[in-house]
């Protein structure tokens, strides 16, 4: 898999364009993004394998899911495709999606806007160990908003889950094709994207553990610097007109 210093200085300008695009929306005003706003609050998740109480364990369910996380191969592959570098460090991921819907496929931009990785200790006074990171919609996205990825363990009774939490809106959209079948069907995907991956999520977990940490093969998205995809590719060149 190529990394970056493989990359021609042609092919690292062209992800510059994505890697310096600006957000569709103000990330400093997600507190004041909701229902009663205009925006749409959504949270899904999924109970994975328990493990003994205390710190997460090696080879865990919970180092599992920040491996599958990480690797970005949870999505479901007939919805959405993830193409980024790599050997990039995942704070400073910048990703290009391809969504698909109604016979057609569209390219997105996102960029990871943080990563959690700390103890909690919640009002009860127990503590659990999180995991996990977002992105942010980027110029030219369908949608607005932001989407966070996060696994939890109790670190008193051992439970592991993983959590889904999503704010977004409805991008502007110029084609009124493409505004119309979004309207019709961007929020069924919304849901089906979040309900999927997290049973996917949670199969490659399971897996994992049951086959001795072998990691499963990403079979749905596409792993991929940039630049190996042409329509990606010409996908960052528009953003850069």
């Amino acid at each position: 898999m190529p990394t970056r210093s493989a990359l021609t200085a042609r092919q690292q300008a062209r992800l510059a364009a994505y890697t310096n695009a600006g957000y569709n929306f103000d990330p400093d005003q997600l507190a004041d993004y909701t229902a009663a706003t205009g925006w749409r609050m959504d949270d899904y998740e999924t109970e994975l394998p328990s493990e003994a109480p205390g710190p997460p364990e090696e080879r865990g369910s919970w180092a599992a899911a920040r491996e599958v996380l990480r690797r970005y191969s949870f999505p479901p592959p007939g919805l959405i495709s993830g193409i980024f570098l790599p050997d990039q460090p995942l704070a400073e991921r910048v990703m290009v999606l391809q969504a698909r819907f109604l016979g057609f496929s569209f390219w997105f931009g996102v960029r990871i806007g943080g990563v959690t990785d700390e103890i909690r200790t919640l009002p009860d006074g127990c503590q659990e160990q999180v995991w996990g990171y977002n992105y942010r919609t980027l110029e030219g996205h369908f949608e607005r908003g932001q989407i966070e990825f996060v696994v939890h363990k109790d670190l008193t009774t051992g439970r592991v889950w993983c959590h889904i939490h999503a704010v977004s809106q409805t991008g502007r959209i110029r084609n009124p094709f493409y505004w119309l079948g979004f309207k019709l069907f961007g929020r069924r995907l919304q849901v089906r994207f979040s309900r999927q991956s997290l049973e996917r999520l949670k199969e490659q977990v399971e897996q994992m553990l049951r086959e001795g940490w072998q990691v499963p093969a990403a079979a749905g998205p596409t792993v991929q610097p940039i630049s190996a995809d042409e329509d990606a590719q010409q996908q960052l060149d528009k953003n850069k007109e």
